[in-house]
């Protein structure tokens, strides 16, 4: 193709200026038509506004309900936009693979051979370094998991309320979705409102009831939800919540310590 390009500029160099000017003509259009796909993208990537979802004037439990919903919602979109954001990287990338290529062939001097791979368009990001996964025997739990939440449990029992506290936080961050996670978010509730804390321990709690709303510590966790929130004073969302103990769980004992709770406060 060169020579072919090559001899037509010896023989008739009008008709190859010609050529050269259509060429950049055509890789200026694609240039700015990437640009255009560009700004598209870099508009969906940009806030509308505030968030649409409303949680207000509802009891714990729904506005739990209400976000987990938006959060189904919002990774559902984010999965959306990836795959287009992927789809717009691939074929600009190769467009500009293919651009590169003709401004290497219109260019004096140009070696194909040093183009080397075309940077994916945008640049690469540096993702985050992943939490390596816990390796495991084949059993239902990781190597270490007993081990260190034996060792959180002791802290709590020998009163060592701030370790225990940290110890069950790292705990549940390095074995998200174990067999013990709810039991250890369940027990670091207790530890953090043996510190005051009352609104950790709340979260906490909540924490052990959402991640197992099924599992061994739901209804524990769901009455002391309930009890703390009525200690930090919001007495509504501890009636609703503790409302929802007898229904979930009936006949146990956590569902009569509710009724009473509920019977204290007044509860409608």
């Amino acid at each position: 193709m060169r020579r072919a390009f090559l001899i037509a500029a010896l023989l008739c160099p009008g008709v190859a200026g010609a050529q050269d000017a259509q060429t950049l003509a055509d890789i200026t259009q694609e240039i700015a038509v990437l640009n255009t796909e560009l700004q598209n993208l870099q508009r969906e990537l940009s806030t509308t506004g505030g968030p649409s979802v409303n949680i207000q004037g509802t009891g714990a439990l729904e506005r739990i309900d209400a976000m987990e919903a938006e959060l189904r919602r919002l990774t559902g979109a984010t999965e959306e936009l990836q795959n287009r954001i992927n789809s717009v990287v691939s074929d600009g990338t190769n467009r500009l693979g293919d651009l590169r290529f003709r401004v290497c062939e219109i260019e004096p001097g140009c070696d194909f051979g040093d183009l080397g791979e075309t940077p994916p368009l945008g640049g690469t990001a540096t993702p985050p370094p992943a939490r390596p996964a816990p390796v495991t025997d084949g059993a239902s739990m990781a190597i270490g998991e007993q081990e260190d939440f034996d060792r959180a449990k002791e802290a709590l029992d020998s009163g060592s309320f701030r370790s225990a506290a940290d110890l069950f936080d790292t705990f549940t961050t390095t074995y998200t979705g174990g067999p013990l996670t709810g039991e250890a978010h369940f027990l670091r509730g207790q530890a953090l409102a043996e510190l005051g804390e009352d609104a950790g321990a709340a979260r906490a709690y909540l924490n052990a009831f959402s991640g197992q709303p099924e599992g061994p510590r739901a209804a524990d966790a769901l009455l002391q939800l309930g009890l703390t929130l009525d200690t930090l004073g919001q007495t509504a969302d501890a009636c609703a919540t503790l409302g929802e103990v007898p229904g979930r769980f009936p006949g146990t004992s956590q569902a009569l310590e509710a009724q009473t709770a509920r019977t204290t406060l007044s509860c409608q």
